[in-house]
């Protein structure tokens, strides 16, 4: 959040800085997430739980979910493109579909 003060010192508008807290802290955040959110421990998700309340209290964060929400969502974005797509590396690893 250092590097959101500096920007914001220097001058650059809200919804940009909202766009900044959505295209790289979010997006670090969701990275990978689903391989590394379960050996997280509740230490580790109490900080990601502050940051993004730290980013909504001072308006950079303007959706009211929490990073298990988050690492949910990109568990299932993630799950549906395995899912979805035949020539996924992964896909071999699911069970097979059934036709009915």
């Amino acid at each position: 959040m250092y590097a959101i003060s500096v920007l914001r010192s220097h001058g650059m508008c809200a919804p940009l800085l909202q766009q900044v807290i959505q295209s790289v802290v979010i997006s670090k955040l969701t990275y990978a997430a689903p391989a590394w959110w379960g050996f997280s421990t509740s230490a580790d998700r109490q900080r990601v739980e502050t940051l993004l309340r730290r980013a909504a209290r001072s308006g950079l964060w303007e959706f009211a979910t929490t990073a298990e929400e988050l690492v949910d969502d990109a568990d299932e974005r993630f799950f549906s493109k395995v899912r979805n797509c035949a020539h996924h590396v992964l896909e071999k690893f699911l069970p097979p579909t059934s036709d009915s």
